[in-house]
């Protein structure tokens, strides 16, 4: 499964390439504010992003870079990974790497786009994700998207490095 275009009124997801290597998103991946919430971040150089790219694209994953559709600026990226096919299941996961578009609804947008082909095109019978409870925008987020609390797992995330509560969620096809 490899990801196709998909695009609504305000942007274009393209799949993620080496052709998405850059300073700025370098410069993402060392900003605080924004892998605050990831699993990586901090130190990386052009070549550990370069080496993460290559991997990303020799892999059967759906990876999409979100462009601003009037101007193509790359300003985030958004996943299903891992996609177990048995059981028609999915792993969402979004950053948005520019900070200056947070606010502008960009993250609704791309990931309704992203939902809506994993479980119309695709037939996924569900899509899970995990998150910090303290992200509560991203929680806020996904609630807006129909997932819904699966369960919470105590002392199962980092925030700060300090151990945090990890919340499970799930969006079902029905």
């Amino acid at each position: 499964m490899r990801a196709v275009v998909l695009e609504s009124e305000r942007l274009i997801l393209k799949p993620l390439s080496l052709l998405h290597l850059s300073m700025t998103y370098v410069n993402w991946m060392n900003d605080i504010d924004v892998y605050r919430y990831l699993e990586t971040g901090g130190n990386y150089t052009i070549d550990d992003l370069a080496n993460y790219l290559k991997e990303q694209e020799d892999k059967d994953i759906l990876f999409w870079a979100i462009h601003l559709k009037h101007s193509d600026k790359h300003i985030g990226n958004i996943k299903i990974d891992p996609i177990d096919k048995n059981k028609k299941s999915g792993e969402y996961g979004i950053m948005m790497g520019d900070k200056t578009e947070w606010g502008k609804g960009y993250a609704l947008d791309a990931s309704k786009l992203v939902l809506n082909y994993c479980l119309t095109e695709l037939k996924l019978c569900q899509i899970t994700l995990g998150v910090v409870e303290n992200n509560l925008s991203a929680i806020k987020l996904y609630g807006k998207l129909g997932f819904k609390l699966e369960k919470v797992v105590k002392s199962s995330g980092v925030y700060g490095g300090e151990l945090c509560n990890s919340v499970r969620m799930v969006k079902k096809n029905e």
